[in-house]
């Protein structure tokens, strides 16, 4: 802030930090975070982004501002009528560079920077490392620091996650009891569409919990209507799109369901990071029907996670995950055959002079074998004891042979016990379990993640 106040004074008319954040919510955040930790030090700041009309945008860009806060989008437009100046920026910080990207915004990222100065601090800031992100920084950085808080691609400790194995058309049914049986509030849904997110947040309301959408065809007006909503309780529930998984800061967010899965393995952790947010524990639930078997493993290879499925009683599964067919090996082609039955004979006679062997080898150590119990039959003592030394008995050596060990039938008891205790501690962890409002099965079906190939 000492920077901005020091460049304030040499020029007032030119922008000096500008902050590009890939949604309206993320910079209306940012600008709300930026006026309480400059209060007092007399920075101008303004907010840029789509939603609102122009005038407002316009009168605070030409009196001059230390800091400005765009989107992409928004930003390009006032670059094109020519109303806001970047020649000056010295700082340029690219908050959730990654979303950016994945919403297409390369082009106007690459445009900013080309209006920006030459000889400028630029600060990248990405909640996953990808190939993208490693471009972007290798082109436009000089001499980068990295930085890294936690782990690329990780999730907080303090998320619990659950994945439910649900037929996609019962999937609201299963929500609905999830949510009025617990009694859950401020309860974050996501889907993967802005339709299916209106469809969802009526058919809740109609259910008797009170439901807002969220997502990119909203009004700016509208969008922090709702949240303002939900945030003071009046809605339980938020069924938002991936256009909120970044831009939403809600403190002690306790719920979040994947009503679908994303598309990107990436939103999946953005998503699920809306809760556990600050050292406060969080739930995230993910509902997953047949068809969304190849997102599970693309979350699963993302985050080195084992994936364990679990099943509502009453919601079994009608569809089950569909099992990746074995390639049959092509066949020889025809002038291929004869060369190849004949190195097939000179293999099979080879085998079989080896079995000749391998069997006269046998015998002729059969032989010693039995010479040498005999003998040692001979030296045991007379009145039949054991023979076996202390080692040996410590040890349970015993006399049969290993051969004959491995024809023993394997026991079966310690598998069906095992079967039990798991049964047993799921009965007794259902109460304590955030799925305990909907009847915990006599058994949880566990379906682990690697099995789906």
């Amino acid at each position: 802030h000492q920077q901005l106040e020091r460049k304030k004074a040499k020029d007032i008319r030119r922008t000096n930090t500008l902050i590009l954040a890939p949604t309206r919510e993320l910079a209306a955040q940012v600008a709300d975070s930026a006026r309480r930790y400059g209060k007092g030090l007399g920075l101008k700041q303004t907010s840029i982004f789509g939603g609102v009309s122009y005038g407002g945008q316009f009168r605070a860009i030409k009196s001059g501002l230390d800091l400005v806060i765009a989107t992409p989008g928004r930003l390009i437009d006032h670059l094109n009528q020519g109303s806001i100046d970047l020649s000056r920026v010295q700082t340029l910080i690219l908050d959730e560079a990654d979303r950016m990207l994945d919403m297409g915004f390369i082009r106007d990222i690459e445009t900013v920077i080309s209006k920006c100065h030459e000889k400028r601090q630029t600060l990248l800031f990405s909640a996953t490392y990808n190939s993208a992100i490693k471009r972007l920084a290798t082109k436009y950085l000089v001499a980068p620091v990295e930085v890294a808080v936690s782990k690329g691609n990780t999730v907080s400790e303090s998320v619990d996650q659950t994945f439910v194995h649900v037929d996609q058309h019962r999937k609201r049914e299963l929500l609905t009891q999830l949510i009025g049986l617990n009694d859950m509030h401020q309860v974050l849904v996501f889907t993967k569409t802005k339709y299916g997110a209106d469809k969802l947040a009526k058919a809740l309301t109609g259910d008797g919990l009170p439901a807002v959408a969220m997502h990119g065809n909203k009004s700016q007006a509208q969008r922090t209507k709702a949240l303002q909503k939900f945030k003071r309780g009046a809605a339980r529930v938020m069924v938002a799109t991936d256009v909120a998984a970044r831009g939403l800061d809600i403190q002690k967010l306790p719920f979040v369901i994947n009503f679908e899965l994303p598309m990107v393995a990436e939103d999946y952790v953005h998503r699920i990071g809306r809760t556990g947010r600050a050292g406060e524990k969080g739930d995230a639930i993910s509902f997953v029907c047949a068809t969304e078997h190849r997102l599970i493993r693309e979350i699963q290879h993302l985050l080195k996670i084992n994936v364990e499925f679990e099943v509502a009683d009453g919601f079994e599964p009608a569809i089950q995950f569909p099992v990746k067919k074995q390639k049959n090996k092509p066949q020889p082609r025809k002038h291929e055959s004869r060369g190849r039955a004949k190195g097939n004979a000179n293999h099979k006679q080879k085998n079989q002079t080896d079995k000749t062997r391998n069997r006269y080898r046998d015998e002729m150590g059969s032989e010693q074998k039995t010479g040498k119990q005999t003998q040692a039959r001979s030296n045991r003592s007379p009145s039949g004891g054991d023979d076996r030394t202390e080692k040996q008995k410590q040890w349970g050596h015993d006399s049969t042979s290993r051969s004959a060990k491995k024809r023993q039938k394997p026991r079966t008891g310690n598998a069906k016990h095992l079967l039990d205790k798991a049964t047993q501690s799921n009965k007794n962890r259902g109460s304590q379990n955030h799925l305990n409002g909907l009847a915990p099965p006599k058994r949880r079906i566990v379906k682990p993640v690697t099995a789906i190939q």
